[in-house]
């Protein structure tokens, strides 16, 4: 790093970043108003979690690639954007986006695109393998055109990205890291118990398996009926850090605690296939977590609300989607449907402002979703909230390739998204395909075989498919799929179909 530059995490970088900070929202409302004005964004999908947890995601460190829907940006004439990974890209998945750009050659668009990569496969964060390479970082800064209109975009705000904002001296389209604890499981529910919001029974800031077994045998006290609890490790990450406790053998025993004891060491379903009780006791210790009664019924929903605050400071909304939960705990994100059911989105819009309005008084800045678990009743649905997400998801993607793709945009008395002839567009999305079919192709042989049966996008239609985490399918015959449609019903029919077809002809060789 710098020798001159604060050093990390002191209060001379904080003061740093508050001034680089300052400047965004000049930034803002002179660029981001003029499709036409020079910009530099840079893009470092650093997925900045703890290592435990990123480890149970199969292909994580292509992960990276989720942002590379932010390459849509190049249809702005005069946006240069660096993208950086840690392992680079393959030719053919920078190619296959750049072709999907609407209305520029992709010639262009390569010109004003930098794509530098650290060459570093492990589980660093690649915010901190950049700050430790001081080539790295040297090579970053210069290839930065516009410094003076620049800003960098990033998955989650943690101490390494304020520290490589304050040594590019950039600002970050993102909160100050000092309030990601915001978006904890624990501070969720406070939040949410402070607008007035439903949240399940529950108990959050649990530091132990003391802790773990007093909410336990206090929930079932308090309730007996209650069937499951779920416990969440406060950071853990699409449901993979989550894992439930059946408390019926609770009942009728004459030492609750006891019993609880048993059923914490022992009979946990983790939601993460490998997790152990050794292993997730220290994870316990080490972030914390919450309990919650595990909310069940026969027709349960997890819709999703997205919503974004600019730097000057206005609240909108973003989008709304039901979540695929998969796992034999079914706790674990799979994907994601466009938008959500009509007959609770504009519920989920009052309760996403709510929220919001809570965020903004704290100065939280950017993107950021907020999760629910929702039941019918004779009243209607009834929504809990379950936690708020401070980062990109697996939700940003998808979304942003629709509106890029389309230049359309969400209605937000509606729910629904228009193109600019107000013809209605949905998805179907997922980051979680895999077959092993698809082990051992190349993103080009993907590629290939996804032209031969059709199942691309078509700029003409508006509708179609596009494919994403390409760089996975070699070695996990993993990939992502999004499927643009013109109904929740005709984009769900379109991926099923895409999905028959390129499991048809294993191993997908000989398209080219």
């Amino acid at each position: 790093m710098d020798s001159l530059a604060p050093k990390p995490g002191s209060a001379e970088e904080a003061r740093a970043f508050s001034r680089i900070q300052a400047n965004f929202p000049d930034i803002y409302k002179d660029v981001f108003s003029d499709p036409r004005a020079a910009r530099t964004v840079v893009v470092v999908p650093s997925m900045s979690l703890p290592e435990s947890e990123l480890a149970k995601i199969p292909g994580v460190i292509h992960y990276e690639e989720r942002m590379l829907c932010l390459l849509m940006l190049l249809r702005l004439p005069r946006t240069q954007l660096v993208y950086v990974t840690s392992i680079p890209l393959d030719p053919s998945v920078v190619d296959y986006y750049l072709h999907l750009l609407p209305g520029i050659p992709g010639m262009h668009a390569r010109r004003r695109l930098k794509l530098l990569a650290a060459g570093d496969a492990s589980l660093r964060p690649l915010s901190e393998k950049i700050l430790s390479d001081p080539r790295m970082l040297a090579e970053l800064k210069a290839a930065i055109d516009y410094p003076e209109a620049a800003h960098m975009s990033c998955f989650n705000s943690s101490p390494l990205e304020r520290t490589l904002a304050v040594q590019l001296g950039i600002p970050m389209y993102a909160c100050d890291p000092s309030l990601a604890n915001l978006g904890s499981k624990s501070n969720s529910r406070a939040i949410f118990r402070s607008v007035g919001l439903d949240i399940p029974d529950g108990f959050e800031n649990l530091r132990d398996r003391g802790d773990l077994i007093e909410a336990i045998v206090s929930l079932h006290g308090r309730n007996p009926e209650t069937g499951k609890v779920v416990i969440k490790l406060n950071e853990g990450f699409s449901g993979e850090g989550n894992a439930i406790v059946a408390l019926d053998t609770l009942n009728g025993t004459a030492s609750p605690r006891a019993e609880a004891e048993k059923l914490v060491t022992r009979e946990m379903e983790f939601a993460a296939p490998d997790e152990h009780w050794e292993s997730y006791e220290a994870k316990l210790e080490e972030m914390g977590g919450i309990a919650e009664v595990l909310i069940e019924h026969e027709d349960l929903r997890s819709p999703s609300v997205q919503l974004r605050i600019d730097p000057l400071g206005a609240t909108q909304l973003v989008s709304t989607h039901d979540q695929v939960l998969a796992g034999e705990t079914h706790q674990v994100f799979l994907g994601c449907t466009f938008p959500a059911r009509r007959s609770y989105r504009t519920d989920l819009h009052e309760a996403g402002i709510t929220v919001a309005k809570a965020l903004k008084t704290h100065g939280v800045l950017g993107r950021f979703g907020v999760d629910f678990v929702s039941v019918t009743g004779d009243a209607g649905w009834r929504h809990y909230a379950i936690e708020i997400n401070l980062r990109k998801g697996g939700t940003t993607l998808p979304y942003l390739m629709l509106e890029f793709l389309t230049d359309g945009h969400y209605e937000s008395e509606t729910g629904d998204f228009y193109t600019p002839t107000w013809d209605k567009r949905s998805y179907y999305a997922t980051d979680n395909l895999v077959d092993e079919a698809y082990r051992g192709l190349s993103p080009s042989e993907l590629i290939d075989a996804a032209v031969y049966e059709d199942l691309h996008y078509h700029a003409t239609a508006q509708e179609g498919l596009v494919f994403h985490l390409l760089g996975a399918v070699t070695d996990h015959g993993k990939i992502g799929m999004v499927s643009i449609a013109s109904s929740r019903k005709k984009a769900r029919r379109q991926y099923r179909k895409a999905v028959a077809a390129l499991g048809s002809y294993p191993p997908l060789q000989g398209y080219h």
